[in-house]
């Protein structure tokens, strides 16, 4: 019998899901605590699923149980098994009720504040039986998560093109960063400003080691300046925004972040351009993957959330 005859007729769910825990936890009786059932069945069933593959799936050590090349190329694939199937159960239930489902979102600290929050509270004011799990996996994890599908969507500012062949991407809007204080602040009156004058005000800054860091120092060498001294450091964006209500304080933030979830009237933007510092606000998933209803309700809604904001960076190209 050939392999994939003997994977059609002897693998089962169960079996995958044993693998799963045995790898996990690096051990059988754990697996076997775990899943409620005694340590001889998990073993009968992972022998079984090796016979099944005709292939070693876990190898044993002092340090516990790994899994072999064949046992990590399983499990891969049957998570997107667990995956179709949660998925296929979701879609059932929402047949009856399109708007009671899931969504699991990954975004940056930004777009977190920005735009998915503002998306969220507008389906949950609409459909208050949909839930959202929202995670911040940091750029290196977004395809990751989408390929494991621990995630359906990601929406994070991007700083390069979307290259990988089974991520789709769509730009929602172009984000920029701005100047930003208090209402209160004397600068907020003033109509006309250098960016040399600002040298001295108390800033808070997110760290030079991240992406938007290193745009806010080309952007301010741009103008032949140096950065500006920082009070505050911090990739915060809930700090800066503490210390802003204090009425002392500048920072550099995306625009998005002062005209969502709402617009805010004790934030005010400078009058000052920091030149080449756009970025498109991007929407990724995995491509030849079915989004749930639920899933699809948030894609629709962050489209409709994001024209007004991509029509203004338009206007703002133009001029």
């Amino acid at each position: 019998m050939e392999l994939r005859d003997r994977v059609a007729h002897r693998i089962k769910l169960r079996n995958l899901r044993l693998l799963e825990a045995v790898v996990r936890l690096r051990s059988m009786a754990k697996a076997a605590s775990e899943l409620n059932i005694s340590q001889p069945a998990v073993s009968k069933a992972m022998g079984e699923l090796e016979h099944a593959v005709g292939a070693k799936l876990v190898d044993r050590s002092r340090q516990g149980i790994e899994p072999t090349p064949h046992g990590l190329a399983l499990l891969r694939h049957g998570s997107i098994i667990f995956d179709e199937l949660r998925q296929g159960v979701a879609e059932l239930e929402s047949l009856s009720d399109p708007t009671a489902g899931e969504v699991r979102i990954g975004g940056s600290s930004a777009t977190n504040v920005g735009i998915i929050s503002a998306v969220i509270d507008r389906l949950s004011r609409l459909h208050p039986r949909m839930t959202f799990h929202i995670v911040t996996p940091g750029p290196a994890m977004h395809y990751h998560a989408l390929r494991e599908r621990t995630l359906d969507i990601v929406i994070a500012g991007m700083y390069a093109p979307v290259t990988e062949p089974d991520i789709a991407s769509e730009i929602l809007y172009d984000d920029q960063l701005v100047i930003v204080t208090a209402s209160s602040n004397p600068w907020a009156r003033r109509r006309k400003i250098k960016l040399s004058e600002l040298a001295n005000e108390p800033w808070a800054l997110i760290p030079d080691d991240t992406r938007a860091g290193a745009a806010i120092i080309a952007a301010f060498r741009a103008n032949g300046l140096e950065t500006p001294r920082r009070t505050v450091t911090t990739p915060s964006v809930h700090l800066r925004n503490a210390l802003l209500d204090t009425g002392r304080f500048l920072t550099v933030m995306q625009r998005s972040l002062v005209q969502l979830p709402v617009k805010h009237p004790s934030l005010k933007v400078l009058p000052l351009d920091l030149g080449a510092t756009r970025r498109p606000t991007v929407l990724l998933t995995l491509k030849n993957r079915t989004l749930s209803p639920a899933a699809k309700l948030f894609v629709e809604c962050a489209r409709e959330v994001a024209k007004p904001l991509a029509t203004a960076s338009r206007r703002r190209r133009a001029i």
